[in-house]
């Protein structure tokens, strides 16, 4: 049984992978178990090149970012199991969160984060009564969106990045990543307003 599962190892997955990890030494984090399907190959980073984000060198790739993104995870919050070569084929409710079946096994967990591309070839049995025409996209493009109430679209079950309708630039995806990291940390922390900062001693 997971705490948390986040689908998709695209900005948004990593964001909110990164910043739960983060949280490790918090007693309201502590023990938790967090996974991340980090599948990427329909991640929009694929042929993304970067030279209007803060912070990156002008010219990095969104490939470099997707590759860097998960040594990063890995070696600063190693706690966080990384499950690679699996896709997501269905969600369903279990009696104790959610019950999510890939091409090679099931998991289940209490909360699920959604970070999956926009495009109309998501095909997540399980999510369809959610799926609606993105709001921020041209009509032409046919991309969708997972409706949600500030990312979250029913109890326990959140949306991050472009498909929880955000305009697909990189500092919106991961921010939106990192939105429902702080939103999942203040539930575990008794509903206290939560964020999670490194800072120089």
């Amino acid at each position: 049984m997971l705490d948390v599962l986040i689908i998709g190892g695209g900005a948004a997955g990593l964001s909110c992978a990164l910043v739960l990890g983060s949280a490790k030494n918090k007693a309201f984090a502590k023990n938790k178990q967090i996974a991340i399907i980090t599948h990427q190959k329909t991640s929009h980073l694929q042929s993304a090149l970067f030279n209007n984000v803060l912070g990156l060198t002008p010219k990095t790739t969104g490939v470099s970012i997707l590759e860097s993104g998960k040594k990063q995870l890995y070696h600063l919050y190693p706690h966080i199991e990384q499950i690679e070569n699996e896709k997501v084929s269905a969600i369903s409710k279990s009696a104790y969160g959610f019950k999510v079946e890939t091409n090679k096994n099931t998991y289940l967990s209490k909360r699920v984060v959604i970070a999956v591309g926009y495009t109309n070839l998501m095909t997540i049995k399980g999510l369809d009564q959610h799926i609606e025409p993105h709001p921020r996209a041209a009509l032409e493009k046919d991309r969708i969106w997972l409706k949600n109430t500030d990312h979250l679209i029913e109890n326990n079950l959140y949306v991050a990045g472009t498909l929880a309708g955000w305009r697909s630039q990189f500092a919106m995806a991961a921010g939106s990543g990192a939105h429902v990291a702080t939103d999942i940390l203040t539930l575990w922390n008794d509903g206290k307003q939560t964020k999670v900062h490194d800072k120089l001693t």
